[in-house]
Formats: structure tokens, sequence, C-alpha cells
């Protein structure tokens, strides 16, 4: 899963990358626009790994990944929508986060002036519609080229491709980015090439200074009644202390917290809701030499999942050996769970829950 950060410069990506990261990129040298992008790479928090560690005695444990890209705030002027260079590290994220400044520092002007989460909000959201729109038109203009020489058996699918194009950019001009559009599913097959930036779930996230952490869920709350969606959802954390307490070893960290009042680090946070906004599932695998969550959209039928793992199960697949997670941490074993009779046989076409583990019988 890719994440790529963005908002307008001075909002705190970096420090925000760090947090996520554990890195130390460097903030103020940032700040300069150059594109070059911090890139992380960071281990998803899972406590089911440590207990299955426990019960398996694996020689090693691994975690789904996350990469999070950081890029810089100048790489659109305002109104033109993002530059080509700024939009192709853009269509390769899964998931955009967008950074929206919501604290005041007087040695840190905000570009605009003055701090206006939703106003900031908004301009983001245009700057990414006129990417689009800008996609669009220049797919609609080769269509209307290619039409006046196409042979009568290609104009139908042009001509319905036309159609979904012109329809799309209308709503897109009305304020309807293209992730909240309904598409039949036929259409959305014949979209499926294009990397619409508006397409993309987005979550928003609120930085806040460090006095205003004690209004934080009253905060996120009032911008979610205003800006939450089904593909887009709304969080609010402090990027400085966030970056602050990655640096610190992690009892140290939780005590702060706790000292503060905060439930649970901001990577959690910010992979939980990503994972919510994505539709993403685990499902887990033990055994002597590994435990491993693996990462499936909700709704993967076992032997798609089994093809994460390995192409050759999922082409040899038989059947899987399914317990769920918390059934296995109750009885404390594979063979209790077995003497339960709480381990079941799968078809092919069994649909994957959240923390079932998996054994996946297969030939090739």
């Amino acid at each position: 899963m890719e994440i790529d950060l963005i908002g307008l410069p001075k909002s705190g990506k970096t420090s925000l990358f760090n947090a996520l990261t554990h890195g130390k990129a460097e903030t103020a040298a940032y700040a300069t626009g150059d594109l070059e992008p911090n890139i992380g790479v960071v281990k998803v928090p899972d406590p089911r790994l440590e207990v299955l560690a426990r019960i398996f005695k694996p020689k090693k444990v691994t975690h789904a990944e996350v990469r999070y890209i950081d890029l810089a705030g100048g790489g659109y002027t305002k109104g033109a929508g993002f530059s080509s260079q700024y939009t192709s590290y853009l269509t390769r994220a899964d998931l955009l986060l967008h950074l929206v400044r919501a604290f005041t520092d007087p040695g840190v002007p905000h570009i605009e002036g003055s701090v206006d989460p939703a106003r900031d909000i908004e301009a983001i959201d245009l700057e990414l519609a006129f990417t689009d729109l800008a996609l669009l038109e220049k797919r609609l203009q080769r269509i209307g080229d290619t039409l006046k020489g196409a042979k009568a058996s290609e104009r139908d699918a042009y001509l319905k491709e036309q159609a979904l194009l012109e329809r799309m950019r209308a709503q897109l001009e009305e304020g309807t980015p293209i992730r909240e559009q309904s598409f039949t599913e036929d259409e959305a097959k014949a979209l499926a090439n294009y990397q619409f930036l508006t397409s993309k779930p987005m979550l928003i996230v609120l930085n806040l200074g460090e006095k205003q952490l004690p209004e934080a869920a009253a905060l996120e709350e009032e911008y979610r009644s205003r800006f939450g969606r089904p593909d887009q959802g709304v969080a609010a954390l402090c990027a400085k202390l966030e970056m602050e307490l990655s640096q610190l070893g992690d009892a140290e960290a939780q005590e702060f917290r706790s000292d503060m009042g905060l439930a649970e680090p901001g990577l959690d946070r910010v992979i939980g809701i990503s994972y919510a906004l994505l539709g993403l599932i685990s499902f887990l695998t033990g055994g002597p030499d590994e435990v491993r969550a693996w990462t499936i959209h909700q709704g993967t039928i076992a032997q798609k999942a089994a093809g994460k793992i390995h192409s050759d199960i999922e082409r040899g697949f038989i059947r899987a050996e399914v317990v769920h997670f918390d059934d296995l941490m109750r009885m404390g074993s594979m063979a209790e769970a077995k003497k339960h009779g709480l381990v079941r046989l799968e078809g092919k076409t069994y649909v994957v829950r959240d923390g079932d583990v998996m054994n996946v019988l297969f030939s090739v």
C-alpha cells in the first residue's frame, strides 16, 4: 500500500512523515519546494502477530507494510492543477493523505496569510479536480480526432467512452469528485487504466498545535461532519508532537501519551483509517518458519487470497484450514483449536475474514 502526503507548503507534511516512519528527514530544508520526495516504508502495527509468535515460535515475524511518500508543497500552481512531475507520483498512490494546517505559529506564516483549514481543504480539492479535468480534456480531444477516421466497427466503443468521459467532466465541474460519482460495472472496467486523482480515497488529517489537543475530538467531529464521505476520512493529530514521540523508546513514548491523554500513536490511527477507506483487511499465516500478515481487500475469496502468498498456491489451491485468531488465542494452540472443532476446512470460494489464520493446502 502506498500513501502520498499532500498539502499546502508549511502544513507540516515532513513532520508527519517523520512521525509515521520514525524518520529524520529535514523539515526546514524540505520547505524549499524541491520535488524530490522523502520515501519511507513502515510495518503495519498488528498485536496479533506477537500472540501468534508465542504460539508458533517461528524463526521470523513479518508485518504487512505501508510505503509513505512525502511530496514537496510546491508541485502545483494555484488554479492550474498539479504539475506533470507531481502528478506522476500521485497517480501511483493507493490513497492520498491531505495534511491540513490547523495550528498557528507566528514563526511559520501561512502562505495565504491566515489559518483556515476548510479553505485549504477546498483549495487542494480544486487543484486535484483541475488536474483530472485536464486529463479528461486530453482524452476527449484524442477520441474526437480518432472518431474522424474510425471504422464503423470501432465507433460504438469510442462513442460510449466519449459519453462517459463527458458525463464525468460535467460532474467534476459541478464539484463532484470522481470517487463520489456512480458507474456501472462495465464503466468501472473501462476506467480501470485511468489514474484520476479525485478517484482515489482521501484521508484529511488536521495538523493541530499542542494547545489544541484537548479539543482534538471535537475538531475532528466538526470536520468529519463537513468533509467526511464513504471514501474520504478525517483525523486530527499534532504532527510535531507525534514526530517527537516517535523518536523515543516505546515505554517512554507510552508514558508521555498517557500523561497527555493520547489514546494511540498517530501511526496506528492513520493506518487504521487508511485500511478502512481502502477496504483492506489482513489474514494471517503461522508456522515454525514464519508468522506473517497478508493484506487483501474485503470480499476476497480464499483462492485469490492464497495468491498473495504465492501464485503457485493459488493455481494449485485444494482447500484451506481456517481458524479465526480470536479462537486460536483462546485455545492457545492449533492442536487445542482442532480438538474443539474450531479449525474449519474451506473451499476456493470462501470469503476470507479479517483475522483468519489460514493454512492453504495445494498441489502443483
